[in-house]
């Protein structure tokens, strides 16, 4: 009768015991909403959860296997990852997404460790940092950071490995994309050393009215933009750009933006409808400085001497004509301040 009683007892709690669940709760709080509604979207599906005016969301969707998702608000996004069976609360600022979220709840260790993935790849991958390097301190620094970020990834084995092997899968593109690019960026700047002559230009058409070249502008530093009516990162810096007009706007600096607009990408094959567009941009956009239109775009003397092969491009020449930093920093970085106010400009 006793083995009886005690039997019952444990098919009582057997029976008791929670099912996995087939799919995934997802719940939460956000504060400073872009948008009444979540998107979370993954190369196979896309999910819309609604926001509550508080900012509270709660929803569930059903996966097919474990994946990551992005997860945006507005236009303000950041990975989760999903699998059945979890049930995650996430909490966070949009004015501040990366550095404010957190998750609690079944799954959450998982998304806080990708989280904190994310800060430390963007951490060790400071592009100010890796751009300022010599061509072998680019070679070590690359070296480290993958000796930390594999420590990082196989710090804890309860991480689910989709997370993990994706992670080491990347490492290496991601790596190499990183070194590429600066390497050239560094290999620019040993080319053209601090205080060696500029290339110039000359006769540069000027949207107010006749012609500029760089000689003209002696006695003053010059801040060049290279850019084009169709390149998005170009634009982007616009508003940087004229934030610093207007903070330098009594100082001896000259700010020149030179379009390299061309008549196949944004006339058709037609230079003037190409002109016409630069025209219309810098005077709907406002755009200020000295607004200048090379001579033959990409095969421009200036643009070809100055090895530039992507824009934009910023180069920072001196009163004398000689070259500060051929490759100098955007205007939206600190650092450009930062080599101003070195300058005493």
């Amino acid at each position: 009768m006793k083995n009886l009683f005690i039997l019952l007892c444990v098919l009582t709690i057997v029976s008791c015991k929670e099912e996995p669940k087939d799919y995934v709760t997802l719940s939460g709080k956000i504060d400073n909403k872009t948008s009444d509604s979540i998107l979370l979207r993954s190369r196979m599906l896309t999910k819309t959860i609604l926001v509550a005016p508080d900012g509270t969301f709660s929803d569930t969707l059903k996966i097919n296997a474990p994946e990551v998702f992005g997860f945006f608000n507005g236009n303000i996004a950041a990975p989760i990852f999903l699998k059945n069976g979890f049930d995650i609360k996430m909490n966070a600022d949009m004015d501040d997404l990366e550095k404010t979220v957190k998750f609690s709840g079944r799954g959450s260790e998982h998304n806080n460790y990708l989280t904190e993935q994310m800060q430390l790849e963007r951490k060790l991958l400071d592009q100010d940092k890796l751009s300022s390097l010599t061509s072998d301190g680019l070679n070590k620094e690359i070296e480290d950071i993958r000796k930390e970020l594999l420590a990082f990834y196989n710090r804890n084995e309860n991480i689910d490995s989709t997370l993990t092997n994706m992670a080491k899968a990347n490492l290496e593109p991601m790596l190499n994309m990183y070194h590429n690019y600066f390497a050239e960026t560094i290999a620019i700047r040993e080319q053209f050393p601090a205080g060696s002559p500029s290339p110039t230009f000359e006769n540069y058409e000027n949207h107010k009215g006749g012609t500029t070249s760089l000689s003209d502008l002696k006695g003053k530093y010059v801040y060049v933009d290279v850019w084009a009516t169709w390149c998005g990162p170009c634009i982007a810096e616009i508003p940087s750009l004229k934030e610093l007009d207007a903070k330098y706007a009594d100082r001896n600096i000259q700010f020149v933006s030179i379009s390299i607009d061309d008549a196949m990408r944004s006339g058709g094959g037609d230079l003037e409808v190409a002109k016409s567009k630069w025209r219309t941009m810098v005077e709907e956009e406002n755009l200020i400085g000295l607004q200048l239109f090379s001579d033959k775009n990409w095969q421009s003397d200036f643009v070809k001497d100055y090895k530039i092969n992507g824009i934009p491009r910023f180069i920072l020449i001196d009163p004398n004509g000689n070259v500060v930093d051929a490759n100098a920093p955007r205007p939206s970085s600190k650092k450009l301040i930062e080599l101003f106010d070195s300058l005493s400009i």
